[in-house]
């Protein structure tokens, strides 16, 4: 036999195999534009504060890519904040028996606070981080962003890992697997594909405060960063309707660009993390994707990089504060129960101190009849919110479920719901304000669905979700035994997906709270119209610079939220981890 042959045939297939192909030239200029579109925003950070005032928001078509770009990348990097942000608070809401009875009541009221709010206590910190950078700036403008996208992404991470079935739970601890390798073998994949489904509402949701994020007012300065938000305040203030064209003509080419080529990909990838034990026969597909698995040399550099997450994940770390223990001695219950005494003594005198502290300032500038007008209007706007969230649930729940249950139609709806979500509320304000007053209508009434317009698809989204995780084998045993009509909704679909939608009526409504600040007081030009509602009080009182009012209202909303979270969502929670669980 010739040794010398096989080893020179085995090195020429070695280096044969690093060599690109025709994938890899098509792939590769995908991932230049990429880096050098990251380089050059990167670098625009580091300029000086004093370019953000020579810079003037130009109305001009021929800017809105550049725009795109540095307001694209503000999304991803909030959207990559507000994924580590969900893992680790989620993780420990839900993992946490004491940390939950905190955090998720602080995640309630985290979601009930206006955007607005966020922007004017932490503007003046990134910009004393970065003093004379636009850094700072960017990072404000950043954060603002990723105010509207952590707490529903949040939200949907602590829904799927309080339902991951039991069965495989057992399995994962048979297998005697560490808090850290089931974290990353069991939860994350169990939770990946509702997760991403809620990524994508994320970012079409933060299109509706990219203008507050990129118009940031600090004392009597106001600093406008460059991008398609400021580009539509502008438009807005000089009532240029070509230029609102140009601007949904651009949200329109950057949601198909990061659908392509981000969600698809994601959504494609994880659809093998669906529960099932029977395969499905329209799995999702991705033209990156294939493209990727197609290369040769790129997909070969990947390889590294996957080995060393895969082995990562196997590490035999332990959380022992996460471990369950399943014989517990007396001795460790009454530790338990003392440290619980301990723990609920701190959370009450915390509470009563901040309670007492908001009260205290409040009193300097409100009366007790303004709190009990407040209340009044706070009944007002929770009848409202609950009234649209329920017709919301009525029309996208058999929708989403629709959708969800058809890969091929939910790859043709997702950018449409994207756009849908994305579209900010205030290009229909002159549409609701000519309207209203031509035909002299109600505000109480007719300026109502500008509060669930963008928070809507909070529960299509999650619907979607669901049903496309809903496990294969049960809809073929559910055929099998020729269960149909109502009875295949209420025994089969709605059990299934009922975690799901309880994500995403809690996400919308806290973003139709929040909402309601703009949809209950709307100003176009000169004319303005209010509706009667805690919302409009908030935007009024924050335009004449009240503080002890403002702060009465968003304390008076997060209670609210707290109350109507407490009272309704989460028992609808509790019982679909006891009742509706797939195990």
């Amino acid at each position: 036999m010739d040794f010398s042959f096989d080893l020179k045939r085995t090195a020429n297939a070695s280096a044969w195999r690093l060599l690109p192909n025709g994938w890899d030239f098509v792939a590769f200029p995908l991932i230049i534009c990429i880096i050098a579109m990251t380089a050059i925003g990167f670098h625009q950070t580091l300029a000086p504060m004093s370019t953000l005032k020579t810079q003037v928001i130009s109305l001009d078509p021929s800017n809105l890519p550049e725009y795109a770009m540095r307001t694209t990348l503000r999304m991803l990097a909030a959207m990559v904040a507000s994924l580590f942000f969900t893992l680790v608070y989620g993780t420990l809401a839900a993992k946490s028996r004491r940390a939950g009875l905190v955090l998720v009541p602080i995640l309630d009221i985290l979601q009930s606070v206006p955007v607005l709010g966020y922007i004017s206590f932490t503007v003046t910190f990134f910009i004393a981080l970065f003093p004379g950078r636009v850094l700072g700036a960017e990072l404000a403008a950043i954060f603002a962003i990723f105010t509207s996208q952590a707490w529903n992404m949040t939200f949907s991470f602590y829904q799927s890992l309080r339902t991951v079935p039991r069965d495989l739970d057992e399995v994962s601890r048979g297998f005697h697997l560490t808090g850290w390798q089931r974290f990353w073998k069991l939860e994350v994949p169990f939770s990946m594909p509702g997760l991403i489904w809620n990524m994508m509402m994320s970012m079409s949701g933060g299109w509706f405060f990219v203008v507050a994020s990129e118009a940031i007012t600090v004392g009597n300065n106001t600093i406008t960063l460059p991008g398609i938000g400021a580009y539509l305040a502008q438009a807005i203030s000089d009532k240029n309707m070509h230029a609102i064209g140009w601007v949904i003509l651009a949200m329109t080419v950057v949601i198909l660009a990061y659908d392509q080529l981000l969600f698809r990909p994601l959504v494609a990838w994880a659809d093998k993390f669906r529960m099932e034990t029977t395969s499905s026969g329209n799995a999702p597909e991705s033209w990156l994707l294939d493209l990727v698995r197609r290369t040769r040399l790129i997909h070969r550099l990947l390889v590294p990089m996957g080995w060393i997450f895969a082995n990562a994940a196997r590490v035999p770390m332990r959380l022992p504060s996460f471990a369950r223990v399943s014989f517990p001695m007396p001795q460790r219950q009454k530790s338990s129960r003392i440290g619980d005494i301990v723990w609920g003594i701190l959370v009450i005198l915390l509470t009563v101190y901040v309670v007492y502290s908001v009260i205290a300032y409040v009193r300097t500038g409100v009366t007790l009849d303004e709190v009990g007008h407040v209340l009044v209007l706070g009944l007002i706007t929770l009848l409202r919110v609950a009234l649209l969230i329920a017709i919301s649930s009525v029309i996208w729940v058999p929708l989403g479920v629709l959708i969800g249950l058809r890969p091929a139609l939910a790859e043709k709806i997702q950018p449409l719901a994207q756009f849908l979500a994305a579209f900010p509320a205030n290009l229909l304000f002159p549409v609701f304000v000519i309207v209203i007053v031509r035909f002299h209508l109600n505000p109480d009434i007719w300026l109502s669905p500008l509060i669930v317009l963008g928070t809507q698809w909070y529960i299509l989204f999650n619907v979607i979700a669901g049903a496309s995780s809903y496990p294969n084998d049960y809809r073929e045993a559910a055929t099998n035994f020729r269960i149909r009509g109502w009875q295949w909704w209420r025994k089969v679909m709605l059990p299934g997906i009922f975690p799901y939608y309880v994500t995403g009526a809690i996400t919308a409504s806290g973003g139709a709270w929040n909402a309601s600040i703009v949809a209950e007081f709307v100003q176009w030009g000169d004319t303005k119209l209010e509706a009667h509602g805690l919302g409009a009080y908030i935007a009024k009182t924050t335009a004449a610079g009240d503080f002890p009012k403002i702060i009465l209202g968003i304390a008076v909303m997060s209670l609210f939220v707290t109350l109507f979270n407490r009272l309704l969502w989460r028992p609808m929670y509790a019982y679909a981890e006891s009742k509706l669980r797939l195990d």
